[in-house]
């Protein structure tokens, strides 16, 4: 049973249903956060306390959290298998069709949980009562926060990494599923196109009108 739970084939498909539900959960974050453009605090400010305290948002938030740590955890594992498996480079460089992407997932995917791990004390743990703020007006401390020069900088910078991360990994997760097909595929190639390009630029416009507001 151990076999079967931890073989690579296994991990690879929990990974990829794991990165599927994160996937989805990204435009609404986006939705939300995008209520940060409006000159009223009311309506980020209520749809942040109704996200941390209806029953149901609650349970999604765990299963959110569960499926992050298990496609973080699986990735790395994975990772450093791959790298074990073969510790001494070959004396003859035999090129693969590796996209640049691929081989670079772990480290887009190190840098994301880095910025996650930021947000989490900027805001996250502010909720939790972890960190000092007022978990009631987000608004204006996300409006502050965006002030801040060097947070614009990481910001912008993770979800440039995030925009190759997610290129890879949207096409990479329906593959493992094994959901290939002629007339989906390129369905799929198309929708990962949207959301590297898309879920990042709406992040990223965020930052930047709010960077440059008064």
């Amino acid at each position: 049973m151990n076999k079967i739970l931890f073989s690579s084939v296994s991990m690879k498909f929990v990974m990829a249903l794991a990165g599927i539900f994160l996937l989805l959960f990204l435009p609404v974050h986006l939705a939300i956060n995008l209520m940060l453009l409006k000159n009223d605090p009311e309506p980020f400010n209520s749809a942040a306390a109704f996200m941390s305290s209806f029953p149901v948002i609650k349970v999604i938030e765990v299963v959110l959290f569960a499926a992050l740590l298990i496609h973080l955890f699986y990735g790395i594992y994975l990772q450093i298998k791959n790298l074990l498996a073969r510790p001494v480079r070959y004396a003859v460089n035999t090129r693969t069709k590796v996209s640049f992407f691929s081989k670079f997932m772990i480290w887009t995917g190190l840098s994301i949980l880095i910025f996650l791990v930021l947000h989490f004390f900027n805001f996250y743990f502010i909720k939790l009562g972890l960190v000092p703020g007022n978990p009631e007006d987000f608004y204006s401390h996300a409006h502050a926060l965006f002030k801040i020069p060097a947070y614009n900088y990481i910001y912008l910078g993770c979800f440039i990494l995030l925009g190759l991360h997610l290129f890879h990994a949207f096409s990479s997760a329906f593959q493992t599923l094994g959901l290939n097909h002629r007339i989906w595929t390129p369905v799929v190639k198309v929708l990962a196109r949207i959301w590297a390009i898309g879920i990042p630029a709406g992040f990223a416009l965020i930052s930047l009108t709010l960077w440059v507001s008064r």
